[in-house]
């Protein structure tokens, strides 16, 4: 193909000099020592276009018509390089977040900020409510739009991680929450479908297969009703707006909902297999630095909590939300910097290596804040502290092994603790420097929790809740490369571990709660397709032992 042909093709073109270019700034790129982005930079300066520099994306776009056309040899290790934001795919997926249209919420936090231009809690000039605003809050155009800028960059969008986010997503009609999913699921299908049902089977076999379904509500809307309605759906994770352990807190500000009542929805989307995650608030109304820290400990301490992945969320003092009139008052009083590194170093320290803490800080656009802290590196600030202290955290995510090496592991281990519904165990791989390469989340629920849930499949079932394993995406129907985790046989064998257990256990089924596009791996490991999971007997593996 000519250069104007594959460079029309992405809406640039390049004369055929700066084709030469394009390849002297690849060797060179491909030469470093080590990549760092000042090292990218350096290169980008010294081979620049004749107007300018090459932008990232041309960077990405070039290289891969060299490797298809035989110019080059491809090597993953190069395309990282020249990723514009290689962390994006490398806890294993690639996270796609959609924003819901505005409507009524059924709180009234004094914190939260309210625009009716957007769902509730959300503010429009977001980046996340700005994509969604310029497509009309159309999921099918949001989702394509990011799609299409993750290829641009560089990564693979094979197996993707679909976050629906804004305001009570269980309060939502449900006609509007089904053609959501069906209008996301296209996007990730490229082609449109006749209903929900048909997107959901069309993205088994997808070219972006759904690897995950996010959803965020509230305490008081998870029951029964509601878990199977999710499922239904595809859900496959919940974030629930915890917020506090402490009902005096929930109750001055407004959130209305009980800590038992967030006890109860965490005990049945466990008992249903979801992944849980909960949204953790310190400096509300009312709390303390000192009263947070306890606070922080009942997450983990509280048996009817204890949840997979937590976002801390510190409370900004925003000009649209009602809590300004307490400060103004007087009445409340907004962290600084020093007490928010403080406290939030603290709480990473003291949380559980099951668990994964995806956020420590919302980025809020400075203009909105009215007083405290409005730093956005908050997490690389605790870090360094952390680090100079000699301390570290042991979240899932702070020791996930991204794009080193992980060649060199010491067995699965089992972290096991009990919860109100049933007991469980986290199995992991882990590397002889204490990095993380894959794990699972096994639930051994009691009969009791399980007929909550009145899902009639999962009695007298153990479920495995998640199994995921660290590294680059590495693309469908490619085996891992050198020591990347993906594809490398992990998975496999920590579901072969998980069934010994259950069958130990005395279960005599094992159910996966399965994203769509995670399906057909299930089957090919024995599992049977059941109205809401994947379910494979542990009956007939004694009974053929037994002969």
């Amino acid at each position: 193909m000519r250069t104007a042909e594959w460079t029309a093709k992405h809406d640039w073109i390049v004369t055929p000099d700066e084709e030469a270019q394009l390849l002297r700034l690849i060797a060179a790129v491909a030469e470093l020592r080590v990549a760092r982005p000042k090292d990218l930079a350096r290169v980008l300066r010294r081979y620049p276009r004749a107007n300018g520099q090459f932008s990232k994306d041309q960077l990405v776009t070039a290289y891969r018509h060299f490797c298809e056309s035989g110019q080059l040899h491809f090597d993953p290790e190069v395309l990282r390089r020249l990723q514009m934001k290689p962390t994006r795919t490398l806890s294993g997926v690639a996270t796609v977040t959609v924003l819901t249209k505005p409507f009524l919420c059924p709180g009234e936090c004094i914190f939260c900020p309210t625009d009716v231009r957007m769902p509730k809690s959300y503010l429009a000039d977001e980046p996340g409510a700005i994509r969604a605003e310029y497509h009309g809050f159309d999921p099918y155009f949001t989702t394509h739009s990011r799609l299409r800028a993750l290829q641009n960059i560089g990564h693979a969008t094979d197996k993707i991680e679909l976050l629906i986010l804004g305001g009570t997503w269980s309060y939502y009609p449900e006609d509007y929450q089904m053609w959501f999913v069906q209008r996301c699921l296209d996007a990730l299908n490229g082609v449109e479908s006749a209903s929900l049902e048909e997107a959901q089977h069309l993205n088994e076999t997808a070219a972006c297969r759904n690897v995950g379904l996010v959803v965020e509500t509230r305490p008081d809307y998870v029951d029964a009703a509601e878990l199977q309605w999710l499922r239904r759906l595809g859900v496959t994770k919940v974030q629930l707006g915890a917020q506090s352990c402490d009902d005096r807190i929930l109750e001055v500000n407004k959130r209305g909902h009980t800590v038992e009542q967030t006890r109860q929805a965490v005990t049945l989307l466990r008992a249903a297999g979801f992944k849980v995650q909960l949204h953790w608030m310190p400096n509300l109304l009312g709390a303390t630095p000192e009263s947070d820290q306890i606070d922080y400990l009942r997450l983990w301490s509280d048996a009817g909590l204890r949840p997979d992945e937590l976002k801390i969320y510190p409370n900004a003092l925003v000009r649209e939300a009602e809590l300004v009139r307490w400060y103004d008052r007087g009445e409340f009083r907004p962290y600084t910097d020093d007490e928010l590194v403080d406290l939030i170093a603290e709480c990473k320290v003291r949380t559980p290596e099951y668990v994964r803490l995806n956020r420590i800080i919302r980025d809020i656009p400075k203009d909105h804040i009215v007083a405290g802290s409005t730093a956005s590196n908050l997490r690389e600030v605790i870090n360094r502290k952390l680090a100079d202290e000699g301390r570290a955290c042991r979240c899932i995510r702070c020791r996930e092994v991204r794009a080193e090496a992980t060649n060199v592991l010491v067995g699965i281990n089992a972290i096991e603790y009990e919860t109100r519904g049933g007991r469980e165990v986290f199995l992991s791989f882990d590397t002889d420097t204490g990095q993380l390469a894959g794990f699972l989340r096994l639930s051994f629920p009691t009969a009791e929790a399980t007929r909550l849930t009145g899902i009639e499949e999962l009695s007298g079932a153990a479920i495995i809740r998640e199994v995921h394993v660290y590294g680059p995406v590495v693309e469908l129907g490619r085996s891992g490369l050198g020591d990347q985790a993906q594809h490398s046989g992990l998975g496999t064998r920590l579901m072969c571990e998980a069934e010994q257990r259950a069958r130990a256990a005395g279960y005599d089924r094992l159910a996966v709660i399965s994203a769509l596009g995670t399906r057909r791996y299930y089957l090919k490991q024995g599992f049977q397709r059941g109205a809401l999971y994947l379910i494979k007997s542990l009956r007939d593996v004694d009974e053929a032992q037994s002969i």
